[in-house]
């Protein structure tokens, strides 16, 4: 697929349709993994890879790459979708997925493949992570951005907090968070388990530029994306409301499927939505 420079609201819509059928199958195959998050953060990641950032398949280390940290790691069938369908490498290598020696781990590790930054799965890190490279990024003058996605059940932990503050405290405005704010996570409502709200006005305190958008919404996702970048002496976190297991009937809003994957026939109801 091709990486478009002005904001094509269809054709990112028909990738991020591409990628929910890519998870899909690499899970189906796999018979493990995680449904609803990844299929809830696809227009998200879609519209980073095929829209706003800066990256280069043919060359993963470019040095003036925008760097993308995925901290809710479980997401990885996602973020393979995105890499193969950009061109890091061939797709049939998604069939792979959490097999035997394959570079395509349960949790991206960022020795086995090309196109992961950093290895993450350890829920709460990657806020951290991204907040050393932006640091490092500036200390080279360097016009790269970081973005890093954030699981909402993901920010329940305190280290988020710790990265939240660090941020701010630095103005780190080539740092743009995302929250996939789908309201579930493996063991039920977020509000149930650690309740996370308000999140805007907590972000906003922190002294983070908040950005509350509908996390299907392209135009809106390309929009706060946009504004982001324009942002000066402090970071941006988007709050992006989605909904999880995104795209599928069957899926949407069912906590049962946040890490269990689809059935045979389950794919086949799935297929047939997608491509119709």
């Amino acid at each position: 697929m091709e990486k478009v420079t002005n904001p094509d609201y269809e054709y990112l819509k028909d990738v991020s349709r591409m990628m929910r059928i890519e998870v899909l199958r690499m899970l189906t195959e796999a018979g493990s993994g995680h449904t609803g998050g990844s299929l809830s953060a696809a227009d998200i990641v879609t519209a980073l890879y095929f829209y706003k950032m800066r990256h280069n398949p043919k060359d993963p280390k470019w040095e003036k790459r925008d760097r993308f940290i995925l901290s809710k790691g479980h997401a990885a069938p996602l973020l393979y979708a995105a890499l193969a369908l950009s061109g890091y490498f061939d797709k049939s290598l998604l069939k792979t997925l959490r097999k035997l020696g394959s570079p395509l781990q349960g949790h991206p590790c960022s020795k086995a493949l090309p196109g992961v930054e950093v290895s993450t799965g350890s829920l709460g890190q990657g806020l951290s992570i991204a907040n050393g490279i932006a640091i490092g990024l500036r200390l080279d003058n360097s016009i790269s951005r970081v973005y890093c996605l954030l699981g909402d059940g993901e920010i329940q932990e305190g280290q988020v907090w710790e990265a939240a503050m660090t941020a701010s405290h630095y103005k780190l405005d080539n740092l743009c968070g995302i929250i996939d704010n789908n309201g579930l996570q493996i063991d039920g409502h977020c509000c149930d388990v650690m309740h996370i709200e308000p999140i805007v006005h907590k972000w906003q305190s922190f002294g983070w530029h908040v950005i509350d958008i509908d996390g299907h919404d392209m135009k809106a996702i390309v929009d706060a994306l946009d504004e982001a970048e324009k942002i000066k002496n402090k970071p941006t976190m988007i709050v992006a409301r989605t909904v999880k297991g995104k795209g599928v009937s069957i899926f949407e809003g069912k906590v049962k499927y946040h890490g269990v994957a689809p059935t045979a026939e389950e794919f086949e109801i799935a297929l047939r939505e997608l491509e119709g």
